[in-house]
């Protein structure tokens, strides 16, 4: 049975998915790989393995920019996200720029592939954000070869904690509103006070020991300093003035452990 947030947020990105087309286009245009919402440049934070030769999955992969960077520079990407709008997006512009790889209809807490089929599972936002990671991040070992990487980006714990509880209050403020106790899960309403999106964070203590029960080795986090100049179309997330001071993004990096000899 398909779990109430998996559709709130399907019907949310089907309906949002028209205001993603332009960012889309520009991000499949650009051969620069870059991160979150403020476009921080990878060449500057230095996160991703070589994947010339990887089976990729990207869980939530919107309009597929990213399966496209990833592409041009050999990996094999499959992109998986819970919008069907989003995934037709991508066909677009998979036609436009003449680079096409397997796109898939299901939602990552239920990918739809064989145990050791991917070297490397990767979200920015997408199910790193959208779907619950005590069931996502489980399916991602599962469908990792031993010694893959599972790498993924969403909006940093303190970022949240100093989200209004007024859900059309924006952006973050420099005054924690929200519990840090039993963070997990996170409904966003409408005006009408109908659920319209629900999103997923964990303190770092929970993650730690989520990826470690789930078969991951932690390389990494990164806590995303915004360069100075840095600008974003996000500014419903947090102003310049928080993120000169604050992380609003993080990226975890985790390796899966190789089977003991």
């Amino acid at each position: 049975m398909t779990e109430h947030h998996v559709l709130v947020n399907r019907a949310g990105w089907d309906a949002d998915a028209d205001n993603w087309v332009e960012p889309g286009r520009k991000s499949w245009a650009s051969d620069d790989i870059s991160w979150g919402a403020w476009s921080v440049p990878e060449s500057d934070l230095r996160v991703l393995p070589d994947v010339d030769g990887l089976d990729v999955i990207e869980l939530g992969c919107g309009t597929a920019y990213w399966s496209a960077w990833l592409a041009r520079r050999g990996a094999r990407p499959v992109g998986l996200d819970n919008s069907t709008r989003q995934l037709a997006t991508a066909r677009v512009f998979q036609e436009e720029f003449d680079l096409r790889f397997p796109l898939v209809h299901a939602d990552a807490e239920r990918p739809p592939f064989r145990d050791g089929t991917f070297d490397f599972a990767f979200s920015e936002y997408g199910a790193a954000i959208w779907c619950d990671p005590y069931r996502w991040i489980p399916e991602a070992g599962r469908l990792l070869r031993p010694g893959g990487w599972l790498i993924f980006l969403g909006g940093h714990p303190l970022a949240l904690l100093c989200y209004p509880k007024a859900d059309d209050s924006a952006p973050v403020e420099f005054t924690l509103h929200r519990d840090f106790f039993g963070m997990h899960r996170t409904e966003w309403h409408d005006e009408d006070g109908k659920v319209d999106g629900v999103e997923f964070r964990l303190p770092h203590g929970e993650m730690i020991r989520l990826l470690r029960s789930s078969g991951f080795e932690i390389e990494d986090l990164v806590e995303i300093q915004v360069p100075e100049g840095a600008t974003t179309t996000h500014d419903d997330i947090a102003t310049p003035e928080w993120v000169k001071r604050y992380p609003p993004e993080q990226i975890w990096k985790a390796r899966k452990g190789r089977p003991a000899r």
